[in-house]
């Protein structure tokens, strides 16, 4: 008969963006086949982007006294689930800022983290972070430390999605008329790179070329983005205020992605659909979405023609 082991509770402290979050899951699902019972802290759309993980996700407080008081009740729920808890490492913290490891020393926690702004001496242990290679590979790199192996990071993501949050994105195709084959747009990019615009500016004409084609389209965006559908992508299936987890449900469906660099491309590339990532400053080796259906167009300092992204999205 099998022994039942014991829980090893793990705090975890998740990146601040979608993309980010998404590219560091073969991370945590590393450390949970290495037998950790993880507690991730995150934004407040965090719970429902890993709902199909089974993770308990807490979101973050606004404050430094309120973070501060979340993990030190975490850290408290921990040391009745494992008397060993504050005897080891006991937190990652995956972002870099020195406020992550800040908000760890002050709560009692041991953390693991990068080695970044002179942050050191608040973490039981820092480690290098690698430059020049892909985030994945980065967040990957700092759990194989912090479990002290050596593994080379899988090809594919395989974001789960929860069964209600299928079921939900797959009632929204059937009432919106989409058929198999749908491709799905995102022509909204959050934020710059290195101070330069991320949005490929002839998405439009690109769109227009998809629609006379007679491909269906449909975008689903964020709070504020609306407009930018409705504006430069008429004719487009319009399906606002999709939370994350049915919004990869969604896009598990999809015929195909094609986006700019932002985080819905990363969510697409991890539930496994086929992705085109038109990127422009981006760059790819450091930031394209992950996975064995991932295409990039990118011709930098210039930004792909649309005959070039059509072609492309022929192959």
């Amino acid at each position: 008969m099998p022994v039942k082991m014991a829980p090893r509770p793990l705090v975890v402290r998740l990146r601040n963006w979608v993309g980010d979050v998404v590219l560091g899951v073969p991370a945590l699902q590393l450390l949970q086949s290495h037998g950790y019972d993880l507690h991730l802290v995150g934004k407040g759309w965090a719970p429902a982007l890993l709902a199909g993980q089974g993770w308990p996700v807490h979101v973050r407080p606004a404050t430094l006294r309120g973070r501060v008081a979340q993990l030190r009740t975490l850290r408290q729920q921990a040391c009745v689930a494992d008397p060993g808890f504050d005897r080891r490492e006991n937190m990652l913290v995956l972002p870099t800022a020195f406020s992550g490891a800040l908000e760890a020393r002050l709560a009692g926690l041991h953390a693991v983290g990068y080695a970044q702004e002179a942050r050191g001496w608040l973490l039981a242990r820092s480690e290098p972070i690698t430059y020049g290679g892909h985030a994945l590979t980065s967040y990957w790199e700092l759990v194989c430390r912090f479990l002290r192996i050596e593994l080379p990071a899988p090809a594919s993501i395989d974001l789960q999605t929860a069964p209600p949050d299928q079921q939900q994105a797959d009632a929204l195709i059937a009432a919106a008329g989409l058929k198999p084959g749908f491709i799905v747009i995102c022509p909204f990019a959050g934020g710059l790179f290195e101070k330069q615009d991320k949005t490929w500016p002839a998405f439009p004409a690109l769109t227009r070329a998809l629609l006379a084609s007679g491909r269906q389209l449909v975008a689903c965006p964020g709070p504020g983005e609306e407009t930018t559908v409705t504006r430069d992508h008429p004719g487009v299936t319009l399906l606002p205020g999709v939370r994350l987890g049915v919004y990869g449900g969604l896009l598990r469906r999809a015929g195909l992605v094609v986006s700019n660099d932002t985080g819905p491309a990363h969510l697409a590339a991890a539930v496994g659909a086929p992705v085109l990532s038109v990127l422009g400053p981006t760059k790819p080796e450091q930031w394209a979405p992950w996975g064995p259906q991932v295409r990039t167009v990118r011709r930098w300092p210039e930004w792909p023609t649309v005959d070039e992204v059509l072609a492309a999205a022929a192959r």
